[in-house]
């Protein structure tokens, strides 16, 4: 096996780890999370995984930053330059998408933010810069006429929470809305109306 071979095996098997490890960490916390759970989730012997891993708490460090680089990735990927109603309704879609296509990894960052973030402190810096950035393009906005004046920041923590709570309440929408568990929610109609409130609420964009 080449050495290129070698290097892309190890980076499946350290992303196999780190998604294995994000169920874990969501569903029980990094406290209640073993290592023993992270190598069964992981299909691996726990041996295998300390060979690939520093420890649980590195571990659980590289899963919150993988996590937050996504979702900068997210916002980062939208054009700003082509105004609020375009640039919102394609951060809201990407975030629903993202929040119903990996529940675990928003479950496991909330939960965090939830126990008072005291692994994440030293990750926000970026994340802060990132939603500053985009204060000033909403304050942009506000002065062009193009949206009502708001407090951007609140804007965008609105936006997260509205976006986010198909993941973290998952079974109780499924259950509000008679659907079983397991059931896929509609992405599209959740959209549709997400967007719709943001934009309808900074003065009738749509």
């Amino acid at each position: 096996m080449t050495r290129p071979d070698l290097a892309l095996k190890r980076a499946d098997v350290k992303a196999q780890i780190r998604d294995a490890a994000i169920l874990e960490f969501a569903e029980h916390g990094l406290a209640g999370t073993s290592t023993q759970g992270i190598a069964d989730r992981a299909g691996m012997t726990k041996n295998k995984l300390h060979y690939h891993i520093e420890s649980k708490e590195d571990l659980y460090q590289k899963a919150l930053n993988h996590v937050i680089n996504i979702w900068s990735e997210l916002f980062s990927g939208v054009d700003l330059d082509q105004g609020p109603e375009v640039f919102l309704s394609d951060y809201i879609a990407r975030k629903i998408n993202f929040s119903l296509a990996h529940p675990a990894a928003v479950k496991m960052f909330t939960g965090e933010v939830m126990r008072g973030a005291p692994f994440l402190r030293d990750h926000w810096a970026g994340s802060r810069e990132v939603s500053r950035a985009a204060a000033k393009q909403i304050d942009a906005w506000v002065a062009k006429g193009l949206i009502r004046p708001v407090n951007p920041m609140l804007l965008q923590f609105n936006i997260w929470a509205m976006t986010e709570a198909y993941a973290v309440l998952g079974p109780e929408v499924r259950f509000m809305l008679d659907l079983q568990d397991g059931d896929i929610l509609d992405e599209q109609v959740i959209c549709d109306e997400v967007t719709a409130l943001v934009l309808r609420g900074l003065t009738n964009l749509l």
